[in-house]
């Protein structure tokens, strides 16, 4: 009891210098002060209230940076406060979907939405005119605010609801800058609090929309344990590579303006353009999925990438992070590397500073505080460090279900991931694959992203992707996609003999094939159906 006792004092110790040493608690001028929770009281736990309570401590600060220039939050709340006003009399009381690209067209219109007490659909850019058509007539879509380029794919979609334009050369009427302009704001009181709908990944099929239940009880441990493990500071500029549709850009533009962090936003990501920004910006933090890590670490390699001194925090996640990647990353740019892993549904559960990647390469961390994260067998009991179960999360984010009805396993009140794993004597989770995703192989289990790791770290391999395909005599039997580093002459037989020199025959793949690129989706997944079989 007396040790319990004293894990949690030291716990309350360690939580609030991480407070103090972020910067988060600023003194604000009591006139503000008064003001900050009547945000809380009026929206609820969403996005427009971390916009309107930032605005309040940090109004002359900037708050976003695009390829337009800058916004100060004061700027940003004015514009989102007049924005929500003229969507309310466009969507009335149904949902509004955002079809854009990283900017600030794309968090005007999430923290004015947010204030209307109707659901906010975040749309997946790759969407084909097919899947848009699909997800906006399953999540009652009546607003649509989407970028100029998307046009053509809105009206492939036969959406018939109403539309804004976000970033565009045009003008005025019909965009939201013209509406912002033309619009005073009016205090909005919502009967309901919104809710945010994340899609899915979908790399085989169409999205799933996942909106969540938050509760503030649930998420600050969550965030008290970000703020224990992971560098960020108030006030330092992040770079937010990922979409923001993604839960991962999504989550982090969250935390960046509740921190009052100046996010740098992009409409395309280039790894040489982000290093940049870095750079001239100053940043402290960068947001990355692994494929981007790569790109980056290739530009790192060359003559004209610039300097990165301020960058403390490159935090990753969304796909599997394999260890030589991450090792080749924290010896180029210092160990700087947090590896976090959650899921659309669940949000994050597990964060992996430098120091576990360097100790324990591959592991995703240890859970966060007020996170529990238990291996479970078929049976459904937890099973002991070592064994691999299927990985099961409670806490934090609430997963609600999906819009179109349908959920996740759920077993004493823990959500299942789907993800098999296995935790380490010292209580590190390291992901062993999806449970879709092992093949049976002449009656042995295999897990394609240990192959896929071993072949990844080749000196010659740029990229890999290793899948299952059905074979008449074993069942499945395993398929490597390459791509191979500039100047490679690597064979088909040289990558067969690498794995059977490193792993079991029976995870040596027997199909290799050479490709010039890994089609991918937006946030860095393969898409295992655009392969070549």
């Amino acid at each position: 009891m007396i040790d319990r006792v004293r894990s949690f004092a030291n716990a309350g110790v360690r939580g609030a210098r991480a407070v103090r040493d972020a910067g988060v608690l600023r003194p604000v001028r009591p006139d503000r002060a008064v003001r900050v929770p009547l945000a809380y009281l009026r929206f609820g736990p969403v996005p427009a209230t971390v916009g309107a309570m930032s605005a309040l401590r940090f109004p002359d600060r900037t708050a976003l940076i695009d390829e337009r220039g800058a916004l100060t939050y004061g700027e940003l709340e004015r514009r989102a406060a007049a924005l929500a006003s003229g969507l309310r009399v466009l969507a009335g009381d149904g949902k509004v979907g955002i079809l854009c690209r990283n900017h600030r067209g794309f968090v005007e219109t999430l923290l004015a939405a947010s204030r209307l007490g109707g659901d906010v659909v975040l749309l997946n850019t790759d969407f084909s005119g097919a899947q848009l058509g699909h997800v906006a007539e399953r999540e009652g879509i009546a607003l649509l605010v989407h970028d100029a380029e998307f046009g053509a794919v809105v009206d492939e979609s036969g959406f018939d609801g109403r539309r804004l334009l976000a970033w565009t050369d045009q003008d005025g009427a019909g965009t939201i800058d013209g509406l912002a302009a033309a619009t005073e704001p009016e205090p909005i009181r919502p009967d309901r609090t919104s809710g945010v709908v994340v899609m899915t990944s979908g790399t085989t099929g169409t999205p799933k929309g996942a909106r969540h239940d938050v509760a503030l009880s649930s998420v600050l441990p969550v965030a008290l344990s970000h703020l224990m493990r992971v560098p960020v500071r108030s006030g330092t500029p992040m770079v937010i590579a990922p979409p923001l549709f993604h839960i991962l850009g999504f989550a982090y533009m969250t935390v960046g303006l509740g921190m009052g962090m100046p996010l740098v936003l992009s409409r395309r990501f280039d790894a040489d353009e982000t290093l940049k920004a870095v750079a001239d910006c100053e940043a402290g933090a960068l947001v990355a999925v692994p494929v981007m890590l790569q790109r980056i670490l290739a530009a790192k390699g060359a003559a004209r990438a610039p300097r990165t001194p301020s960058l403390r925090a490159v935090l990753c996640g969304g796909s599997a992070l394999h260890p030589h990647l991450s090792d080749a990353f924290m010896d180029a740019f210092g160990d700087v590397l947090v590896n976090l892993y959650g899921a659309t549904e669940t949000g994050w559960a597990t964060i992996a500073t430098s120091d576990d990647l360097r100790n324990a390469p591959g592991t995703v961390g240890r859970p966060s505080l007020r996170i529990t994260v238990k291996v479970l067998g078929e049976d459904g009991s937890e099973l002991p460090a070592g064994e691999t179960g299927e990985i099961y999360t409670g806490g934090g984010l609430r997963f609600a279900g999906y819009t179109g009805g349908g959920g996740k396993d759920v077993l004493d009140g823990l959500t299942g991931t789907g993800d098999l794993g296995h935790f380490d004597e010292a209580g590190r989770l390291f992901i062993d694959g999806r449970a879709d995703d092992m093949i049976i192989s002449g009656g042995e289990n295999v897990f394609p992203g240990e192959v896929e790791d071993l072949i990844g770290g080749h000196p010659d391999v740029a990229e890999v992707t290793v899948t299952g395909v059905d074979d008449e005599e074993f069942g499945q039997r395993l398929a490597a996609h390459v791509v191979r580093a500039p100047a490679a002459s690597l064979t088909e037989d040289d990558v067969r003999a690498y794995v059977k020199r490193h792993l079991a025959r029976y995870k040596v793949p027997r199909d290799v094939r050479f490709v010039d690129e890994l089609p991918r989706t937006s946030t860095g997944k393969v898409r295992p159906k655009e392969l070549d079989d």
